[in-house]
């Protein structure tokens, strides 16, 4: 109920100004349908308890993050997502981006890597190199690193259905470069149950996937411990269309079923809890993005600690890269687009986020060009050395705003946790299209509200003008395929065939039993079987 000073401003300061100046429309909702004051006050937190819900950073709930210090003592990781044509080119472009100020590597693969297919196959012809770089063989992977010490940089491989093996050859290639496994640090998405909500790169059915999801987990607490063995991904849920809460609900959903499967699979949830990590996407509304980061650590250490009994304190920490709005980019007026990114990633900044990723502003066009995710990486560099945002740890905090949007987001969150855990879980809610429908139908109401001009998209639905052509657009040469097919062709013809189908009927075997996978693929890509031989 709102305190006798508000409800006197609210019926004369308030309402005289409505009278001359009404307010510019019905209602103000975020993209979760929360309903916006137009002011906040001790009241719109009734029940506000300092230490439960916020306490310090570093320190149980996490909701004001999980460093004591966060960016006083570290700044985020910059680390912009690239990869396109053959490996050659792309590391091109991760050296120059390392020679920029960029501080980690993140792989993007083409879509034939991403589903299995090799360069040559005829279902490849045209995606090769397009949305990403082409990996076929470990020779791939040594060309994509070639004067990058792995022992040196921490790397991020955005790959899913195919993890197994791209992890495989990472550690093939640390082996050749004479690095112990153990000290390598990075990321591997690994996420296949998004695949199957929003995204569609999927090979096998979830339940088998779940294997390999699990098979990392247990392979890399033994031999790559400093390795982030997932990152459970919100990120494709709501470039799908789903809202902020949603985003947080689902991602949670599905960390929950991996938290189990590996459980079930007979590990300590402290030996492995500690090294998953999340990925979340930045969208529009600076408040509600924050708020949503803050209310999915304080959910995720509640979960890991009264589902779970988690003991240790790093299980129970939400860890997470984000990623700016690709889906809010524009064709039209697309230098907009600078302004939009660099918002966003404020929003992550404010929220606490690890490692970030700024897109570019050419997007909506094209794999972005060199001069574009230059700019993508000085937005993140201002952001750190010249506006002073890294200077005090969760400087939202506290805010009657932001800690009511934190609760009802919190709020929202648990409905939806509670109706996927009465559908049995995130992969039988998956099953029976319970997220599928919820993000298409969260899409169909955005949509429409641009369309009716409810939600305005600026150049697009409002201030439209002319679009000038932008120059410089980053074309991937077809030749590159051909390039491509005639080095996966040669390493065929050079390697020794005999030790290839040998690994082959290995992994084969492998996966007919119930032993661990990751040692069997990594005997094939030591071998040079391709990714779709394997």
């Amino acid at each position: 109920m709102p305190s006798q000073d508000k409800r006197e401003w609210e019926e004369t300061t308030l309402s005289t100004a409505l009278k001359r100046f009404p307010e510019r429309q019905e209602e103000f909702q975020t993209s979760s349908g929360i309903d916006i004051s137009p002011v906040y006050a001790p009241e719109d937190i009734p029940d506000f308890d300092y230490s439960g819900a916020l306490g310090y950073p570093g320190e149980y709930p996490f909701t004001r993050g999980i460093q004591p210090t966060v960016y006083r003592g570290r700044l985020w990781t910059m680390r912009q997502y690239a990869g396109f044509g053959t490996a050659e080119e792309s590391n091109r472009r991760y050296r120059y981006l390392l020679e920029q100020g960029q501080t980690g590597l993140s792989i993007a693969f083409d879509l034939p890597t991403q589903i299995g297919y090799d360069s040559d196959h005829p279902i490849a012809q045209g995606e090769v190199g397009k949305v990403g770089v082409a990996i076929d063989t470990l020779e791939d992977i040594e060309v994509l690193f070639k004067d990058i010490p792995l022992d040196k940089i921490s790397t991020s491989m955005t790959i899913n259905s195919t993890a197994s093996i791209l992890l495989a050859m990472y550690v093939a290639l640390a082996k050749k470069q004479g690095i112990d496994p153990a000290k390598l640090d990075g990321t591997i998405q690994n996420d296949i149950l998004k695949e199957y909500i929003a995204r569609g790169t999927h090979i096998f059915p979830p339940r088998p996937s779940m294997r390999l999801t699990t098979d990392i987990f247990a392979y890399c607490s033994q031999n790559v411990p400093r390795w982030n063995t997932i990152s459970i991904s919100g990120y494709h849920i709501r470039e799908a269309g789903a809202t902020a809460a949603q985003e947080i609900a689902f991602t949670l959903a599905d960390g929950i079923a991996y938290v189990q499967a590996a459980i079930d699979a007979g590990l300590d949830v402290d030996k492995f809890a500690g090294r998953l990590s999340f990925f979340f996407i930045s969208h529009n509304n600076l408040f509600e993005e924050v708020a949503k980061f803050r209310a999915a650590r304080r959910l995720w250490a509640k979960i890991m600690s009264q589902r779970f009994k988690a003991k240790d304190p790093r299980s129970l920490m939400l860890r997470f890269h984000t990623q700016t709005a690709g889906s809010t980019l524009t064709a039209q007026q697309p230098y907009n687009n600078t302004v939009r990114v660099a918002i966003q990633a404020l929003a992550a900044t404010l929220g606490g986020t690890q490692s970030l990723h700024a897109c570019s502003f050419d997007e909506a066009y094209a794999t972005p060009s060199q001069d574009a995710v230059t700019i993508s990486l000085r937005t993140q560099q201002l952001l750190a050395y010249e506006n002073g945002i890294g200077d005090v740890v969760d400087p939202l905090g506290g805010s009657y705003y932001i800690e009511s949007l934190t609760d009802a987001l919190e709020r929202q969150t648990t409905e939806y946790l509670d109706k996927i855990g009465k559908l049995g879980g995130a992969l039988a809610a998956i099953e029976q299209g319970f997220q599928q429908r919820e993000i298409q139908e969260s899409s169909y109401r955005q949509q429409k509200a641009i369309e009716e001009e409810k939600s305005i998209v600026v150049g697009v639905n409002k201030f439209v003008s002319p679009t000038p052509q932008i120059s410089g657009l980053l074309r991937v040469d077809p030749e590159q395929q051909k390039k491509q097919t005639q080095r996966l062709g040669q390493v065929k013809r050079n390697r020794d065939n005999d030790k290839v189908n040998k690994a082959l009927r290995n992994l084969d075997a492998v996966a007919r039993s119930q032993d661990n996978t990751m040692p069997a693929f990594i005997e094939c890509v030591e071998a040079y079987a391709s990714v779709g031989e394997i």
